[in-house]
């Protein structure tokens, strides 16, 4: 069945990654990088709650719990015109795959006039992987923290890791990743390990 016409399902949690076409660098500068993730602000907290998320050179993760059916029906009745339609892609159901094409879109157009470049620069569409159990949701937030090949998760710029673990404000869910891990000094701990993450 088409990815695009599978509906992303309320209230369930999901892995969202994707990369560069053809593993193209999609992420050259912090300019880059911070665009991207205030599109992530812009399009996406009021359709899903982030909980982790790390940008690479050329691909990105994300975590996300995707808000419930009445905010969603009640997010795409202020939003689109088409909302009303109940099935396909312009159901309400796949409001969230519209916001994030909204994304690639503005960030691909920003990157290629900047680049000089023509084309496609993100590859559609996005992945994405229903986390099934709690256990699996711990594993997934470690997995997505430790991409940086320098295994340097304190250092890296571009995660939730330094967020979660500190008391700056933030639009991520901070507070239930810890719960999720009952402490921030466990947090820290499982971190250190290599997980078995199959996705």
């Amino acid at each position: 069945m088409d990815i695009r016409l599978t509906p992303i399902d309320s209230d369930c949690f999901y892995h969202i990654y994707n990369r560069g076409v053809n593993g193209e660098i999609i992420f050259r500068n912090e300019r880059n990088y911070n665009f991207f993730l205030n599109k992530i602000k812009e399009n996406l907290l009021s359709v899903c709650d982030i909980y982790a998320y790390c940008l690479m050179p050329n691909h990105f993760h994300l975590l996300v719990r995707i808000k419930n059916d009445n905010e969603l029906a009640e997010i795409a009745k202020n939003t689109f015109t088409d909302s009303k339609t109940e099935k396909g892609l312009h159901s309400f159901n796949h409001i969230f795959s519209k916001q994030f094409s909204r994304i690639f879109n503005s960030y691909s157009q920003a990157f290629n006039k900047e680049n000089n470049r023509h084309g496609a620069l993100i590859e559609s569409p996005f992945k994405r992987k229903q986390i099934s159990s709690e256990d699996y949701l711990r594993k997934c937030i470690i997995y997505i923290h430790q991409n940086p090949i320098n295994g340097c998760l304190e250092n890296y710029a571009y995660s939730s890791y330094k967020t979660i673990l500190s008391d700056l404000p933030t639009s991520l869910k901070r507070a239930e990743v810890i719960e999720l891990f009952e402490e921030r000094e466990n947090f820290a701990f499982c971190h250190k390990k290599e997980v078995d993450y199959e996705f």
